[in-house]
């Protein structure tokens, strides 16, 4: 297999994981995100507490379409708007504990695995492994800018 399928493989696992476990703890929650609503939430984890404008510009979304989404999922109780201590206008999302709850289904997963795989490896191969992580994230920064 090629280092490109290798990837991909990895990478789609991690996904397969936690949309099984999102789907078997469905009946279990009061306020299930959708789908579009997971994601807008993971994006605004990854942002580390953007403003409503840097998430709307993010995904190049309009203002009023990006309201309407935090105001849902401030309904749920997933996310909360912290305003600005300089600029009372502008506000920052903060994810609540309740989401990270639920994201954690896929964090204590990655947390599982990275520590089993740690010992199947020596501590030069982790290093390798921890620079190819590195390279990985440095071009994936790049697009984020």
């Amino acid at each position: 297999m090629e280092t490109k399928e290798l990837f991909e493989k990895v990478y789609t696992q991690f996904k397969m994981h936690f949309y099984r476990e999102v789907f078997s703890n469905f009946e279990k929650r009061e306020a299930t995100l959708t789908t579009v609503e997971t994601f807008c939430m993971e994006v605004i984890y990854a942002l580390k507490r953007p403003t409503v404008n840097e998430f709307a510009n993010f995904l190049h979304m309009s203002s009023p379409n990006a309201a309407y989404k935090i105001n849902n999922l401030v309904k749920k109780g997933y996310l909360e708007r912290i305003q600005s201590e300089e600029d009372k206008r502008e506000y920052y999302l903060q994810v609540t504990d309740k989401y990270m709850n639920y994201y954690n289904i896929s964090a204590s997963y990655v947390d599982a695995k990275m520590d089993k795989i740690r010992e199947r490896m020596s501590d030069k191969e982790w290093g390798d492994f921890r620079h190819v992580l590195e390279v990985i994230l440095e071009e994936l920064d790049e697009d984020m800018k």
